[in-house]
């Protein structure tokens, strides 16, 4: 696993003062690292970069997902869990995103704030503990448009990550969606018949047949 360093080790690594690291974050010239409590490290890809060696990487970033506010532990088991196998693994976490919303919402704001990301080149590698985590369906195109940005999606594929229940959530969605799109076409229907009542329209089950 790669060395990290808290700031003041870093900046005695460099030989600088941790005033001239902030600054050096204030001004975009250095961005740390963050674990999921917040807390800022920096490893050795950072000390390269300031004693001139590689130039800056694009973002590490870990999504984490659940559906419903009730699931908030299960939120918080599912960050333990990525950042244990992240530290198993040695990967330097640039950013953690965490979010309430369903796998059949597509509108989720930081789930689309984190795809203009990937679409602009900013994140090199995105972490996931299971491929539903980014959406319960289309994760074969969303993999494709991130290869095509440069992205590597790695999936840890923890399976007591995702609750069952959130695909019976899921699954309840479709079902409402549904519901209320029938609703509307029996409204529209009953209007038809008000307005032209000469007309006859045929159930849906008589035109199938």
């Amino acid at each position: 696993m790669s060395k990290t360093y808290s700031m003041g080790e870093f900046a005695k690594r460099i030989g600088r003062s941790t005033q001239t690291i902030r600054r050096w974050e204030r001004e975009g010239k250095l961005t740390a690292k963050r674990l999921p409590s917040g807390h800022r490290y920096f490893d050795e890809s950072d000390v390269r970069l300031m004693l001139g060696g590689a130039p800056a990487k694009r973002a590490t970033v870990v999504y984490c997902r659940v559906s419903s506010a009730g699931q908030k532990d299960d939120l918080a088991s599912q960050v333990g869990a990525m950042e244990t196998y992240c530290r198993g693994g040695g990967i330097a976490v640039d950013e953690w995103i965490q979010e309430i919303g369903g796998g059949m919402n597509f509108k989720r704001k930081r789930f689309l704030e984190m795809l203009d990301r990937i679409q602009r080149g900013e994140i090199e590698k995105l972490l996931v503990a299971q491929k539903d985590r980014l959406a319960r369906f289309g994760y074969d195109l969303i993999a494709h448009l991130a290869a095509e940005n440069g992205c590597e999606i790695v999936v840890a594929n923890q399976d007591s990550l995702s609750p069952q229940q959130e695909m019976v959530e899921d699954l309840l969605s479709i079902v409402h969606t549904f519901s209320c799109r029938l609703y509307g076409m029996r409204k529209y229907k009953k209007q038809i018949r008000d307005d032209y009542p000469e007309h006859k329209l045929k159930e849906p089950k008589e035109i199938l047949q």
